[in-house]
């Protein structure tokens, strides 16, 4: 059953105008959007933020429904879970979301330069074995990548159940020498009041339940000399 579902949703997936699921061949030949999702997509000049790693995509609809001056676009490469999010949206009728399905170390293929300004990273996968950090998302290798298209002074948020990961991106910040915006190890004893407490995605709502807290950070690469 799990299997029929997973090719349903796949079959539905190329059904949606907003979703792009890219293959090795439109990378190099050159994805057709990148640099021309404003004039091309989304018709408009609303700041573009990403999310990362976005599952189920319950962050990347939630702020596209919250901020409809801005445009979101959700990026995963599982497209059984990229599914629910592109259902609501266009339930919804949310036009100001798209959804890519292509691995994250890909992403620069995707957009120009500044044509980003903020990445959200919900609840990765803290490859907690040393021999993996190269794979967490804020590792140096993957905040260079971002700057193929984040634009200088862009935000960087990071929500995650992890404090090892957390921790590990506090190092990171540090000694790269970036700037540390905000940072709390208890979300919901913070009294926010905005979106970083008020959106919980899947994976949030299973940790709470074991009475875990959720840590957050935001931060802004250093500027290049």
């Amino acid at each position: 059953m799990a299997a029929k579902n997973k090719l349903r949703r796949f079959a539905e997936n190329e059904t949606f105008d907003n979703m792009f699921q890219l293959n090795y061949e439109d990378i190099v030949e050159g994805f057709y959007l990148k640099n021309n999702w404003h004039s091309d997509f989304f018709k408009n000049q609303n700041p573009i933020i990403l999310e990362l790693g976005c599952g189920k995509g319950e962050y990347t609809v939630g702020l596209a429904e919250r901020y409809p001056n801005k445009n979101f676009i959700g990026v995963d490469i599982k497209g059984a879970r990229i599914w629910r999010g592109l259902k609501t949206a266009n339930e919804e009728n949310i036009a100001n979301l798209a959804f890519i399905r292509i691995r994250i170390n890909l992403v620069q293929y995707c957009f120009g330069i500044n044509e980003v300004s903020e990445i959200w990273i919900t609840f990765p996968d803290p490859h907690p074995k040393e021999i993996r950090t190269r794979k967490r998302l804020t590792s140096p290798q993957f905040l260079k990548l971002y700057r193929h298209f984040l634009k200088p002074g862009g935000i960087i948020h990071l929500k995650t159940d992890n404090i090892i990961f957390l921790e590990y991106t506090l190092d990171i910040i540090k000694e790269e020498g970036h700037e540390l915006l905000f940072l709390t190890y208890d979300v919901y004893n913070e009294g926010l009041n905005n979106e970083v407490d008020q959106i919980q995605t899947f994976y949030e709502n299973k940790w709470l339940k074991h009475g875990t807290k959720i840590k957050y950070l935001q931060f802004r690469l250093k500027n290049e000399e």
